[in-house]
């Protein structure tokens, strides 16, 4: 017969063996976490730095003090152009998606407006249609032409090929801007960007067009909800400027053919990349240059 020995107390006393896990010091993960530290800490940082400008300031000037007015211009001229931008544009980077989603993006990666327009035809009928249906090309913008529509603004002097600032679709800014003048003023106008399509590239549900376009109507100059900066402001109901670009190209050729595709894209109420309010019904219009 076999006999089981009893174990010994100091066998059942002793500890189980532990195993040490070795982490790897370096991993993507904690270099990710770290860089969304680091951004987060600028973004804290710059919030501090505007607080304490604006205390300083109001500690010591009086508001009938130049210096207080010299100090709170150029308190927001660097919020504005400076600190308000690269914080929109760390923030977006986390949490706005990079894929066609029916919406251009400001430089600082804010949800502007909508994609309204498809069309299809080469660069060259573009321009010739659109040139023939009474719209004229704007100018690019830099700092030339940004001086001389600020100049005519101010001047309340017409100026009909004035820049546009830059929209970006497909990761890059608009490759073509049309505009009309109302009234010889630059802070009225419709306009409209257009971006060429990537090569084999589908919209929504299969379909195809060479260039998107996004037509808004300038209303008038204000400052940005989100960045404080002077900028257009565009009109509310932004289907009729789709609408109004649609019948000038029918009235201009009975080449041109249209297909408004009803409820494209879902209705909604939202606000563009300077924080005004748009409405759309979700209809695109698919415009053939050429029969």
């Amino acid at each position: 017969m076999m006999t089981h020995k009893a174990p010994d107390s100091t066998e059942r006393d002793l500890p189980l063996p532990v195993q040490v896990i070795r982490r790897p010091f370096f991993t993507l993960k904690r270099l990710a976490d770290s860089f969304v530290a680091v951004k987060r800490l600028a973004i804290f940082a710059g919030v501090v730095v505007i607080g304490l400008t604006l205390y300083k300031l109001l500690i010591t000037y009086t508001f009938a003090d130049k210096n207080f007015t010299f100090g709170l211009v150029g308190l927001w001229f660097l919020t504005a152009y400076l600190v308000l931008p690269r914080l929109h544009k760390i923030l977006t980077a986390l949490y706005v998606p990079n894929y066609y989603i029916g919406r251009a993006r400001t430089g600082e990666g804010l949800l502007s407006d909508p994609v309204n327009l498809a069309v299809i035809g080469s660069r060259a009928q573009l321009i010739a249609g659109m040139e023939k249906a009474g719209w004229k090309r704007a100018d690019d913008l830099n700092a030339q032409t940004t001086y001389k529509m600020v100049r005519a603004t101010l001047l309340r002097r017409s100026y009909p090929t004035a820049p546009v600032s830059s929209l970006f679709l497909f990761g890059g800014p608009q490759e073509i801007t049309f505009q009309q003048e109302i009234d010889g003023s630059t802070s009225k106008r419709h306009h409209v960007r257009f971006w060429k399509t990537p090569d084999d590239w589908f919209l929504p549900g299969g379909r195809t067009a060479d260039w998107l376009g996004a037509a808004t109507y300038d209303s008038k100059v204000g400052f940005s909800a989100y960045t404080f900066q002077f900028t257009h402001k565009i009109g509310e109901h932004i289907d009729d400027e789709r609408d109004y670009v649609v019948s000038t190209l029918r009235q201009s050729s009975k080449d041109i053919r249209v297909d408004m595709v009803k409820h494209f894209s879902t209705g909604y109420h939202t606000r563009n990349g300077g924080g005004d309010t748009i409405r759309t019904d979700g209809a695109m219009p698919f415009i053939h240059l050429s029969s």
